[in-house]
C-alpha cells in the first residue's frame, strides 16, 4: 500500500517504456518494417544511456509480447535475429557502463539460440548496480497474472502456503518482476494509448506519458522530457 505522504518530485526509479511505431517509422521512411526494428534498437540503446544518466534505477523495455507471434514468420525470425545480434554487439558496452540485464517473459517458448544469448549477458552483467534493465521478450501481462495465480495455487494446494496468508505482497512475489520496485512512469510511442498487456499489475499506480513521436525517433532529449513532465505531476495515490 502506498501512503501520500510517499508522494514527491524526483527522477522516476523505475520506467518503463512501450516502444511502437517501428514498422510505421519504417513505412513512412520508405524502409523495411526490419530496417525500423534495427532503428528502434539504437532508441533502446540511448533510452538506457540516458536513464542511467538520470539516476534511473529500473528501466522495463517492452521488447517483443506474446502477441506478436501473429506477425509473419519472416518478421518475427527476423526480430529474433536482430535481437541476438544486439546482445552479442552490444554486451561489452553494457559491462562497461554498470548495466544489468534481467530478462522478464516466457523464455521455454524462445529457440536455443535466444535463450542462450539472453542467460550469457544476464550472467554477465548481473554484478552490475548502477541500472537494471528490464526487456520484456515473449511477455503478456495477462499471461503473467495466470502464471501468478497458478504458482500460488501449487503452493497452497501443496501445503507450503495458507489461503488465509496470500496478499498483493505474496502475488507480487510470484511476478516476473518479482523484488523490482511497481512502475513510477509508463512512456508509450507513437501515440497510441493502450496498455497492449504490458505490466497490468506493476502499472496500477503509474503515471503515463504519451509521445506522439515513433519509437525510432525518441532519443535522449524525448526521454529526459518524460521524465520532466512526470516531476511536474503530483502522485496522490487516492489520498488528497
Amino acid at each position: 500500500m502506498v501512503e501520500a505522504s510517499a508522494i514527491v518530485n524526483e527522477i522516476p526509479r523505475h520506467v518503463a517504456v512501450i516502444m511502437d511505431g517501428n514498422g510505421r517509422w519504417a513505412e513512412f521512411n520508405g524502409l523495411s518494417r526490419l530496417q525500423g526494428h534495427q532503428e528502434g534498437v539504437l532508441s533502446a540503446l540511448s533510452a538506457i544511456e540516458t536513464a542511467s544518466q538520470l539516476g534511473v534505477k529500473y528501466l522495463t523495455l517492452y521488447t517483443f509480447s506474446t502477441e506478436n507471434w501473429n506477425r509473419p514468420q519472416e518478421e518475427v525470425s527476423g526480430l529474433m535475429d536482430i535481437l541476438v545480434t544486439a546482445i552479442q554487439f552490444y554486451t561489452k558496452d553494457m559491462i562497461d557502463k554498470g548495466v544489468r540485464l534481467k530478462f522478464i517473459g516466457n523464455r521455454l517458448e524462445l529457440s536455443e539460440k535466444v535463450q542462450h544469448a539472453m542467460a550469457d549477458i544476464e550472467q554477465r552483467t548481473a554484478h552490475n548496480d548502477k541500472i537494471t534493465v528490464m526487456p520484456a521478450i515473449n511477455y503478456g501481462g495477462r499471461q503473467e497474472i495466470l502464471k501468478s495465480v497458478k504458482d500460488i495455487a501449487t503452493q497452497v494446494v501443496g501445503g507450503s502456503l495458507e489461503i488465509d496468508d496470500i496478499s498483493e505482497e505474496i502475488f507480487s512475489d510470484n511476478l516476473y518482476t518479482v523484488g523490482v520496485p511497481d512502475p513510477d512512469l509508463l512512456i508509450r510511442t507513437s501515440g497510441e494509448m493502450r496498455l497492449s498487456n504490458f505490466l497490468l499489475w506493476q502499472l496500477s499506480y503509474a503515471e503515463i506519458y504519451i509521445a506522439e513521436a515513433y519509437w525510432p525517433d525518441f532519443r535522449e532529449d524525448s526521454f529526459r522530457k518524460a521524465v520532466q513532465s512526470f516531476k511536474a505531476r503530483k502522485r496522490r495515490f487516492g489520498g488528497l
